[in-house]
């Protein structure tokens, strides 16, 4: 739909963003998938700098590691990007959308509805929401000066249903959820696939959900990060301040009531670490393994630290924004950096660091989830979702998570 490079800038775009395909369908490879042809012809197609910000330089556009932040409140916390483009990749996998199809994308930037268009084609139709004007305003002119006049922006909370209802062959979500509410499972069509990066346990993770006997059930899932929802469907999880300044500290969700009083001065309390046996080897995933602990250990949470705590040794996360956690009293044990085994493999360790009176037990505690994990055979998730108000009887095997509108089921299907 673009039409042919006619300048200097242009024909670097296209070169740009080339290269940007050629990393994303390796990251494909790496990952045992195949980028679709129609998907990567979409992204060599649209010309991403364009819905990028204003004084974004090309290859800033065009570097696919992270997302690009066209909106920040006045404390600096993004409220809208344009997403990772090997992640929009892998979620327009996820969803199935082909040729023909009609799709819905909540939350707005531009770019992802116009990857969205070209691979519907003239005969698909796409739709994108957004509860804030100034991001479907922003929108609009992007998609109208990359040519995507036919994309159809449209200003509302998507916590509801349109008026008159409509229905989608596929709704991708863009924002980070909470929760699921009745009016994405019913705009969704009979043999559609719902994709929504979902946090459950502090966790977010991309599940492509399809309808199954009264449910949505999950076909495939892939860890990611995402600005929150904003509007009716926003959800503020609470935070326990381990030191000063939010250096370090508790996310929780679900209800979650970890005693604050208990853990003060827990990072100053005798440390431990305890080593599980688990070996993992180099570019292996272990995403997984969060969401099993998470969803394995009550009283779990997530702790997260600023880096100057990560590199003055204060913690030792495997990951800053969110590492799995379990409070015990005035005790707390986390999943900690992987250490690296003797060798030439490159392989690593999982283990465990905890503070407290009762550190090592604490930390044998969570080890032991570790190794249950690795016992198991390591395997993946399926979630479940079923309205609110939902018996215990109806509900398959697994966690249960309980929502504002839904009843979720985290089942693991082990070996």
């Amino acid at each position: 739909m673009t039409q042919p490079p006619s300048t200097t800038e242009e024909a670097q775009a296209d070169e740009l963003r080339a290269a940007m395909v050629d990393r994303i369908a390796a990251l494909h490879e790496r990952l045992g998938l195949a980028l679709g042809a129609e998907v990567r012809r979409a992204l060599l197609t649209v010309p991403r700098h364009l819905f990028a910000e204003d004084d974004a330089d090309l290859e800033a556009a065009y570097k696919d590691q992270n997302a690009i932040v066209t909106k920040r409140n006045d404390r600096g916390i993004a409220l809208s990007s344009l997403s990772a483009p090997w992640l929009q990749a892998l979620m327009i996998r996820q969803a199935a959308v082909q040729p023909g199809m009609r799709v819905l994308e909540i939350g707005s930037g531009g770019y992802n509805a116009a990857l969205l268009r070209e691979v519907v084609g003239d005969n698909g139709n796409v739709v994108t929401v957004d509860i804030d004007p100034e991001v479907t305003d922003r929108a609009t002119r992007c998609l109208t000066a990359a040519g995507y006049r036919d994309v159809e922006v449209i200003n509302a909370d998507a916590e509801y249903p349109f008026t008159p209802a409509r229905t989608f062959d596929a709704i991708i979500v863009t924002v980070g959820a909470w929760d699921i509410p009745p009016a994405w499972s019913a705009q969704l069509a009979p043999d559609g696939r719902l994709v929504v990066p979902l946090r459950t346990r502090g966790l977010t993770r991309s599940w492509a959900l399809e309808h199954q006997n009264g449910a949505l059930v999950s076909v495939d899932q892939l860890m990611c990060g995402f600005v929150p929802m904003q509007g009716t469907g926003a959800f503020r999880r609470a935070y326990v301040p381990l030191l000063p300044d939010n250096m370090v500290g508790l996310r929780q969700d679900e209800n979650d009531d970890t005693d604050v009083v208990e853990l003060s001065g827990v990072l100053s309390q005798p440390r431990t670490e305890a080593w599980s046996g688990v070996i993992i080897g180099p570019m292996m995933s272990y995403a997984d393994l969060d969401l099993w602990l998470a969803t394995t250990m009550p009283g779990s949470g997530l702790i997260t630290a600023r880096q100057q705590a990560i590199d003055d040794g204060t913690v030792s996360l495997s990951w800053q924004h969110g590492t799995p956690a379990l409070a015990d009293g005035p005790n707390l044990a986390y999943h900690a950096k992987p250490r690296p085994l003797d060798g030439p493999e490159h392989r690593y360790e999982f283990g465990v660091v905890a503070h407290g009176p009762d550190a090592a037990t604490v930390a044998r505690t969570m080890a032991a989830h570790i190794t249950a994990w690795d016992k198991a055979g390591r395997p993946s998730p399926q979630l479940t979702v079923r309205p609110a108000g939902t018996a215990d009887a109806d509900l398959p095997p697994g966690h249960v998570l309980d929502k504002r509108h839904t009843r979720l089921v985290i089942s693991w299907h082990t070996t």
